[in-house]
């Protein structure tokens, strides 16, 4: 009786080994390089971006569930809405999301400031988080948009939460700040982007 030869791999088997041993180490990589980035004190507002200068994603945020403003709903936002000659501040945020919490009476003071529209995103939300967390901490929001699954974020080139993008009257992003608004990012970043962008 002849013992049976085992035929050498197909390439094919070879690629597929080979993919699920490379796989692995370039996530591994790829976090790596993220986590190094988060340890080297680089402010995370400096990750490019591609659309700046460029107009904005044709995108539609519908309106917030619930979401009422002085008895009237509050609208959702799409692109056309931010290219009406007005200067626009354009703010991810989720209820989930402890950073929104620490931002949100600087979006509020931004608001009662005037001189410029602040328009929200709440992403990956299930209702009813951000009506309740407007509801809780105010609603700096002159509009509303809900990202329910994170498509329309991804279109923005959104990184995390929260994330905020100064739109010109055009419709085109002009800044864009990755994480929470403060009193320095406010003063030195975001006033001086609505002012570059003809806002007040």
């Amino acid at each position: 009786m002849t013992g049976q030869v085992t035929p050498p791999p197909s390439q094919k088997t070879r690629n597929r080994r080979f993919g699920w041993v490379v796989a692995p180490l370039i996530v591994f990589l790829a976090m790596a390089v993220m986590f190094a980035f988060s340890l080297s004190g680089r402010d995370p507002s400096k990750l490019p971006s591609a659309l700046l200068g460029k107009a904005l994603p044709q995108v539609d945020f519908p309106a917030l569930d619930g979401l009422t403003a002085e008895g009237k709903p509050v609208a959702g936002v799409n692109a056309a809405d931010l290219a009406d000659g007005r200067v626009s501040v354009v703010n991810f945020f989720a209820s989930w999301c402890v950073p929104c919490v620490q931002e949100h009476p600087f979006l509020v003071a931004l608001a009662q400031r005037g001189g410029v529209r602040v328009v929200g995103i709440n992403y990956k939300d299930p209702p009813p988080g951000g009506s309740r967390f407007l509801g809780r901490y105010g609603n700096p929001y002159e509009r509303v948009g809900t990202d329910a699954a994170g498509r329309g974020a991804i279109e923005w080139g959104v990184y995390g939460m929260p994330e905020t993008f100064v739109v010109d009257g055009k419709g085109r992003i002009v800044f864009k700040h990755v994480g929470p608004i403060d009193g320095r990012v406010l003063q030195d970043k975001i006033l001086p982007a609505i002012k570059r962008a003809g806002g007040g």
